[in-house]
C-alpha cells in the first residue's frame, strides 16, 4: 500500500471453519498495588461517590460497562514482596510497608477481603497471584486456606472473624509473577522457579485438585531466556499446571506504521509459545494440553516520564505512575490485540489487560473528582459485549504493509464470532495501514442471508487525538454508513488507522 486509492482486502466467513469458543476470560483485566490503581483508583473512602466500603461507585460503573470478566490481583511485580497477612484484620492495626517493586509505601488499607468485596460488586472473577519471590509454598497454602476453606481451620476461621463467613471460592491462581526478570524481587533461574512452582502447585492441589494454576512464562519475547525458560519450567510443572503466562507490551516510538504492527507481533509470540509448550508435551508423551494465560498485555509508553518510579528517600503512597494518556491509534492497537487474542482462542484461554484504572488503563480518575474513559476503553467494551459464541477461522487476502523493522504484515486484521443461539455474527476488523483506506469485501454466503444491524468505526483524522477529563467524548465509535450486505457479500470502507465492528443478523 502507499497510494491514495483504497486497496481491497477479501475475507471469506463460513461457520464450518471454527477456531474455538469465545472465552469470557479473554476479557480480563489487572489491578496491582501500583501507583493510583488501588488508592484513588478503585478505593477512595473520602470521595463523594464512595460507597460504604470506600469503593468509588463511578469506577465500579465503568468497570461493569467495560465488560471485564476476571481481574488479576495483587500483582504484578508488587506481589513478589507482598505479605498478604498485612492486608487482613482490623484496618487500624495493619502495618504500612515499603513496596520495593515501585519504590512506594503500601498502607495496606485494601487487602484480600476488601478486594473480594470489590470483585463481587464489580461482577468479576478474582484471579489471585501468590508471592513466590520473597516467600514460597507454605505462604501460598496459607493464603489458599484463608480464601477458600469455609471454616474449621486457623486461617479460614481468621477470615470468618474478619467478616467473611463463606470462602471466596477463587479458582484461578498465578504461581508468582515474571520470575525470569532480573528486576523481580526473588528472581530465580528457570530450574529454581520450576521446582518451587511445582512444589507449590502440588500442595495447592492437595487442598483443591480442581484449581486452575498458571505457571510463569517469559515476561516478553525479547527476554534472552525466552523458549529455554518455557522448556525448563514446563518440564518441572507440566502435569501440575493448566496454563503458562505470557506478557507483552507495545510502545509507539514515533513510527505509527510500526506501532500498528503490534497485533502481528503478538500473533508471532503466541505461535512461538505454543511451539515451546507442545515440544514439552511431546517429550513427556503427555495427553494433557497446557494453554496460555496472556495475563499482561497493553500499550505502555514505558520510556516516558510518567513511567519513572520515585527514588531515594521518597516512598510515597499512591504516586502518579505509568499514567499513560492514550491516543486513537493506541485504541486501534488495543482493538487489534483483542482480535489477535480471539483468533488464538484455541490456545489462549485467559487474558488480562494491564491495568484497569489510572495505571496504563482504560479508566482514569481524579482524586476526589471525575472518572472518564480513555480511547482504549471503546474497542475493549464493544468487543467484550458482542464477541459471543464461537470464533470463526477466516480466510483473508490482504495487501501488505511495512513499518520500521517489521515488514510484510497484513493491512487487514480481522476475526468473526458466531452466536448461533442469537442468530448473530460479528466481524471485528482493523485497518493497520497508517496512510490508506481499505475496502473490506467479505464473502458471507456460508452464513445465509444476513442483515446489518450495527456497524461502527473508531478512527479520527488525527490519530494522536487523546481523551481527557474535559473532553472524553469528541471522538467516539460512530456509525459506518459504507457497510452493505448484498448478494452474499458484506462490504465496508475502513479508514486508515481504524477499528471497526460490524454486527449482522442471520435471517432464515
Amino acid at each position: 500500500m502507499g497510494t491514495s486509492e483504497s486497496a481491497a482486502a477479501k475475507v471469506t466467513i463460513d461457520p464450518s471453519f471454527t477456531v474455538g469458543p469465545v472465552r469470557r476470560r479473554t476479557f480480563g483485566a489487572f489491578v496491582e498495588h501500583l501507583g493510583r490503581c488501588v488508592y484513588t483508583g478503585i478505593f477512595e473512602p473520602e470521595h463523594p461517590k464512595a460507597d460504604e466500603d470506600g469503593f468509588r461507585t463511578d469506577v465500579l460503573d465503568l468497570t461493569r460497562e467495560l465488560g471485564v470478566s476476571t481481574v488479576r490481583y495483587p500483582g504484578g511485580n508488587f506481589v513478589s514482596g507482598y505479605r498478604w497477612e498485612d492486608g487482613v484484620g482490623p484496618v487500624e492495626q495493619r502495618p504500612a510497608r515499603l513496596d520495593l517493586a515501585w519504590h512506594s509505601t503500601d498502607p495496606n488499607l485494601v487487602g484480600v477481603d476488601e478486594f473480594a468485596r470489590w470483585s463481587a460488586k464489580a461482577g468479576v472473577e478474582t484471579m489471585m497471584a501468590v508471592n513466590l519471590g520473597t516467600r514460597g509454598t507454605q505462604e501460598a497454602l496459607d493464603l489458599l486456606e484463608y480464601c477458600n476453606i469455609d471454616g474449621g481451620t486457623a486461617f479460614s476461621d481468621q477470615r470468618k472473624a474478619n467478616g467473611a463467613e463463606d470462602g471466596y471460592g477463587i479458582k484461578m491462581w498465578c504461581l508468582g509473577n515474571e520470575m525470569d526478570g532480573p528486576w523481580q524481587i526473588g528472581h530465580k533461574n528457570a530450574l529454581e522457579y520450576g521446582r518451587l512452582a511445582a512444589d507449590t502447585a502440588r500442595g495447592m492441589r492437595m487442598i483443591d485438585p480442581d484449581l486452575e494454576l498458571v505457571a510463569c512464562g517469559s515476561s516478553g519475547p525479547t527476554m534472552p531466556t525466552f523458549g529455554e525458560w518455557e522448556q525448563v519450567v514446563l518440564t518441572e510443572t507440566y502435569e501440575l499446571v493448566d496454563l503458562i503466562s505470557a506478557h507483552q507490551y507495545f510502545e509507539d516510538f514515533g513510527d505509527l506504521q510500526e506501532h500498528l504492527a503490534a497485533g502481528h507481533k503478538m500473533d508471532s509470540f503466541i505461535r512461538d509459545i505454543v511451539a515451546h509448550i507442545d515440544h514439552v508435551k511431546s517429550v513427556k508423551k503427555s495427553d494433557k494440553e497446557v494453554n496460555i494465560s496472556f495475563d499482561e498485555w497493553n500499550v505502555w509508553h514505558m520510556s516516558r516520564g510518567e513511567s519513572k518510579s520515585p527514588s531515594g528517600q521518597d516512598w510515597p503512597v499512591a504516586p502518579v505512575l505509568l499514567e499513560d494518556v492514550y491516543t486513537v491509534a493506541d485504541a486501534v492497537v488495543v482493538g487489534d490485540l483483542l482480535i489477535t487474542l480471539l483468533r488464538n482462542t484455541d490456545r489462549v484461554h485467559s487474558a488480562s489487560l494491564a491495568q484497569l484504572v489510572n495505571v496504563i488503563a482504560p479508566i482514569m480518575t481524579e482524586p476526589g473528582g471525575r472518572a472518564w474513559k480513555q480511547t482504549t476503553f471503546h474497542p475493549f467494551a464493544l468487543t467484550s459485549r458482542h464477541a459471543v459464541g464461537t470464533v470463526l477461522q477466516l480466510a483473508v487476502e490482504s495487501p501488505l504493509v511495512s513499518g520500521g523493522k517489521t515488514t510484510g504484515f497484513t493491512a487487514l486484521s480481522a476475526v468473526a464470532t458466531l452466536d448461533a443461539d442469537k442468530g448473530e455474527a460479528v466481524v471485528f476488523a482493523v485497518n493497520r495501514s497508517a496512510t490508506d483506506a481499505l475496502t473490506l469485501d467479505a464473502a458471507v454466503a456460508g452464513l445465509g442471508n444476513v442483515k446489518v444491524i450495527e456497524a461502527v468505526t473508531y478512527a479520527n483524522k488525527d490519530p494522536y487525538w487523546q481523551a481527557t477529563a474535559d473532553d472524553s467524548t469528541s471522538v467516539l465509535p460512530v456509525e459506518n454508513v459504507s457497510v452493505k450486505a448484498d448478494g452474499g457479500r458484506l462490504t465496508a470502507e475502513l479508514p486508515a488507522v481504524s477499528w471497526s465492528m460490524i454486527r449482522v443478523a442471520l435471517e432464515p
